[in-house]
């Protein structure tokens, strides 16, 4: 039987790292078969042509880091309430078509629970966006950093419970965040590495000497960089200077415009290598729900003018998603389309290790995005080479 061939045409495709005028994506079944300007394909038979007006084009959003959406709250997974599902539909409609889902630190039982629960949601597959494994944040983290997460969650470095949220994310868990500075890290990131599982700086207050230590010994990722550290010091190196200058490390940044004011956001991008930089939403079960109040785990927040807060006045993640936050990162950072494209599409997959996706090449992933010029509106997401989402608008 001949395998279906779709051909989709917009005004301008970014592969991200460069921009085809009149760009034209040939892909068949769940891969791209080619890609250039549009009068370079044949309309042969059969073939199904989705010809747009007003809209441009680019690989799928890889959201590397976030907490939930449409009501989903990947910490609570055990619960049985809300569905995987859900929050997959919901990024799709906003162009992201792979995501982690991150879960926080909880009591020994709970944690253990929610992963192998969260596991078997990510087994079963969902029909929007692709959940490509789990970042666990926590619970070896720094009490004087913990944000949101109940410090009573908090643990010393315990490579035997480690390996039990290894176990129960039943080869789901894909990167952990940990603080460099706690008694036994150097032995924790090994024990990672041996996991195939991205060991991540942050919510850490680690010392140049402690950060250079975990570096050497593989943790090349930084957890939402300047968010849970140290400010920067003229004097006082810690993690955040070392990750800011370090061309080891790949750092992540929460660009929803609330976490970091926008020079510092510029000053990343200044710093970093382009290819290091990834950008993240921090987005949690609150997204695309009326306001009210939402929790993170067991940590409590409320959502006013859509800024998630608790009562004490922290930032609870973020109730936006990449398609208004990589316009953002070109605002503050003043980079040029395809290199902010990079950021939330091509860089996440090469730090996640996703060879087949996050740039429009033959061979690659159908992952594809749609939106419209001047307001950036998703219009249609693709998945795999399936239509996940469809506004239904701007076709020739």
């Amino acid at each position: 039987m001949e395998r279906k061939r779709s051909l989709y045409i917009a005004d301008y495709c970014l592969t991200p790292h460069k921009r085809i005028e009149h760009g034209a994506i040939l892909c068949q079944e769940d891969r791209i078969l080619a890609i250039g300007g549009a009068s370079a394909f044949a309309r042969e038979e059969g073939l199904e042509v989705i010809e747009f007006a007003n809209i441009y084009s680019m690989p799928g959003f890889i959201d590397s880091h976030l907490h939930g959406a449409g009501g989903f709250d990947c910490s609570s997974a055990y619960a049985g309430k809300e569905r995987l599902e859900d929050m997959s539909s919901v990024l799709a409609r906003h162009g992201v078509t792979a995501f982690v889902p991150t879960v926080v630190s909880a009591p020994s039982g709970p944690m253990l629970e929610n992963l192998a629960a969260l596991a078997d949601m990510i087994t079963a597959g969902v029909s929007g966006a692709d959940p490509i494994g789990i970042h666990i944040e926590g619970p070896f983290i720094n009490p004087e950093k913990h944000g949101t997460q109940l410090p009573e969650d908090l643990k010393p470095v315990d490579l035997g419970f480690c390996r039990e949220l290894i176990q129960a994310g039943r080869g789901k868990v894909k990167k952990m965040t940990l603080a460099p500075e706690l008694d036994h890290a150097v032995e924790l990131i090994e024990l990672l590495l041996e996991n195939n599982i991205m060991p991540s700086m942050g919510h850490s207050v680690a010392d140049e000497k402690a950060t250079l230590k975990a570096i050497d010994a593989g943790a090349h990722y930084c957890t939402h960089l300047f968010n849970g550290m140290p400010a920067l010091h003229q004097r006082d190196v810690t993690l955040t200077g070392v990750a800011l200058t370090d061309s080891r490390v790949n750092i992540e940044l929460i660009i929803d415009g609330h976490h970091l004011h926008p020079r510092i956001i510029d000053l990343a991008c200044r710093c970093k290598p382009e290819h290091q930089v990834s950008g993240i939403s921090d987005a949690v079960m609150a997204v695309e729900m009326a306001p009210g109040t939402y929790h993170v785990g067991a940590a409590a927040f409320k959502i006013t003018n859509g800024i998630a807060q608790t009562a004490d006045g922290l930032l609870a993640g973020t109730t936006t998603l990449l398609d208004s936050g990589w316009h953002s990162l070109m605002t503050y950072s003043h980079m040029e389309a395809t290199r902010a494209a990079a950021c939330v599409t091509a860089n996440p997959a090469l730090t996640m290790g996703l060879e087949d996706r996050g740039i429009l090449l033959p061979q690659k992933r159908a992952d594809i995005a749609f939106f419209e010029c001047g307001t950036n509106r998703p219009v249609m997401t693709v998945c795999q080479g399936k239509i996940v989402f469809d506004a239904g608008i701007n076709r020739k």
